[in-house]
């Protein structure tokens, strides 16, 4: 069993900066990645961003270049730096990670960027 906590969240105006984190505890040496997710009202939770343990980060299209995630493994704690924020990256923003084909949540933590 994993826990996830996320943290960082909050309210900043557009071409602003936040930097999100993902606390892990528990059975922690079962992750082998962690995801940052989001999720805008009235939308689909959407893939932000991705990093294994080993650092191999992938990122989705609307936020390459903006956003950068990494990790720290003897933390067991993930960041998510969001620089450039714009007001489309109001969401809920999610970790998760998948282990033994069950996948893990955190609580979420919201991000809200005025113009």
């Amino acid at each position: 069993q994993v826990q996830l906590v996320e943290s960082g969240g909050g309210l900043v105006q557009a071409g602003g900066s936040l930097r999100l984190s993902c606390a892990a505890s528990g059975s922690t040496l079962s992750i082998r990645f962690i995801s940052w997710h989001r999720q805008a009202p009235g939308k689909q939770r959407e893939l932000v961003a991705t990093i294994s343990r080993t650092g191999t980060p992938s990122y989705a299209g609307s936020v390459k270049g903006r956003f950068t995630i990494s990790g720290d493994n003897a933390k067991d704690t993930w960041y998510l730096q969001m620089n450039s924020l714009k007001p489309e990256d109001t969401a809920v923003y999610y970790c998760t990670t998948l282990i033994d084909s069950r996948r893990h949540w955190g609580q979420g933590t919201q991000v809200t960027v005025s113009s």
